[in-house]
């Protein structure tokens, strides 16, 4: 071939440090618009970014040229840094050392898209712990509880 060519579907999960501070619900929606420019300078296409004071998840495409690891590192990398840069309130945040990635079929796309967007009722609902559990039991991902909550 003389072209490389991919399209791959990715949602993304991640939490604030559990010592760290949450995100100001009046602040999530310039994250979400920062975090969208990270992405889009890593040529990826976002197509869907939600979340909760503790958690954010994002639709978007992986890049080909980047791997998920580095991907979800400058994510959260550069959204803390530029958070810290809002209000003295966000001088300790962070966000939790690990991650969850999962596959999104081009078919679930518009479901997973209609997920995300409403993570503020989802949540009234479900605790995020509860909810990372369902993605990694559906996903098959073995895991050790004691570990994957802690920071």
């Amino acid at each position: 071939m003389a072209q490389s060519l991919a399209q791959v579907y990715i949602h993304l999960v991640f939490h604030t440090k559990y010592n760290s501070v949450t995100i100001c619900e009046e602040d999530l929606p310039a994250l979400f618009a920062y975090v969208d420019g990270i992405i889009v300078n890593k040529k990826s296409m976002v197509i869907q970014i939600g979340g909760v004071p503790n958690h954010i998840h994002i639709l978007c495409t992986l890049p080909r040229t980047v791997s998920m690891a580095d991907f979800m590192e400058d994510i959260k990398k550069c959204s803390s840094k530029w958070i810290k840069t809002l209000n003295p309130y966000y001088s300790q945040f962070a966000w939790q050392g690990g991650y969850g990635i999962f596959s999104v079929s081009a078919s679930a796309v518009e479901k997973v898209k209609r997920y995300v967007m409403n993570q503020k009722e989802h949540h009234r609902k479900k605790t995020f712990r509860e909810e990372y559990e369902a993605f990694l039991q559906a996903y098959n991902i073995e895991y050790n509880p004691e570990f994957v909550f802690r920071d």
